[in-house]
């Protein structure tokens, strides 16, 4: 059966505290696994997880402030160290290179030749991740900063009831599926429409420091899970401005507005203590009547299921 769902690996922003490490998320998609911004301590987040190198096929680094990659170095060195054969393929911000450089090679080790770079530039960048459609499209941050959005192809849903009636069954069921007709029992032929509707495919998009701008909303529109950076509560809507980020109020505006299923709030600043995390879900149910849920380390969200 196929797993979707988040493995939240830390919380915090600029620097871990007592209950939330540095950024870091894995999200397991179809087995495959993207690994967003592993800031400082990922790899024992990881293994505190129950989740290892050979789990991931792709890093995303959306830009080079340290709460969001300084993990890179160990995640690197544990792929290498852990002997992990698959290619994993790793986006970042193309203007970044030379940070990417220090934190790829920051410590002598024995290399691996798995890792493959795929910088990211201009105003949208899409890769063929597997199973989805792995798209980044910039943010509005002091340094340049990229989120990224997850597409499944949209499918066919068979009918089992349509199939009984046209006789379709076993071997055939698979030979419909690929060709789009086939020959029934009876000797009529039967198209993949009589016997199915469509199934839109799944999303789910990642987006960390930035201020409201329109790629927010480009990648956010219509996703399944949203994982979305809420630094702040909107008493300090000005800090936020001032330092690139967003509110718990921004991220629940983002949701309503581009029709998101599942809102997820994290990288909450150090400010605030356990007795205001209700604060963020009220702030952002204000604007937005879905599923929220508050990010702590070492959660699991499951993508919700199809509509």
């Amino acid at each position: 059966m196929s797993l979707r769902e988040l493995v939240v690996l830390g919380t915090s922003s600029a620097v871990p505290t007592r209950h939330r490490n540095h950024n870091g998320y894995l999200l397991l998609w179809d087995g495959q696994g993207f690994l967003f911004d592993p800031g400082e301590g990922t790899q024992r987040q990881m293994t505190r997880a129950g989740v290892g190198s050979h789990d991931i096929t792709w890093i995303c680094v959306t830009h080079f402030h340290g709460d969001h990659c300084l993990g890179v170095p160990g995640i690197v060195q544990r792929i290498a160290r852990d002997g992990v054969a698959h290619p994993v393929q790793a986006a970042y911000p193309a203007s970044g290179e030379t940070f990417w450089r220090r934190l790829r090679h920051a410590s002598v080790f024995a290399d691996t030749q798995v890792i493959a770079e795929r910088p990211v530039s201009g105003e949208v960048a899409t890769f063929d991740a597997g199973p989805v459609t792995l798209t980044a499209r910039p943010l509005s941050h002091p340094v340049e900063a990229y989120g990224y959005r997850l597409d499944e192809p949209d499918g066919r849903r068979m009918l089992p009831e349509r199939l009984r009636e046209r006789g379709i069954a076993g071997p055939l069921v698979g030979e419909l599926q690929r060709a789009g007709t086939v020959t029934a029992p009876d000797g009529s032929t039967v198209r993949l429409e009589e016997c199915s509707e469509p199934r839109p495919g799944q999303s789910a998009a990642f987006i960390m420091d930035t201020r409201l701008c329109d790629g927010v909303f480009a990648l956010a529109e219509g996703v399944d899970l949203l994982v979305i950076e809420s630094t702040f509560l909107a008493e300090e809507t000005s800090l936020a401005m001032d330092y690139g980020h967003l509110t718990a109020a921004h991220a629940g505006r983002v949701a309503a507005e581009s029709g998101a299923r599942r809102l997820v709030l994290t990288h909450i600043s150090e400010r605030y203590g356990v007795g205001d995390e209700p604060r963020f879900v009220e702030e952002a149910g204000r604007f937005f009547d879905g599923d929220i849920v508050l990010a702590q380390d070492l959660a699991r969200v499951p993508v919700p299921r199809r509509a």
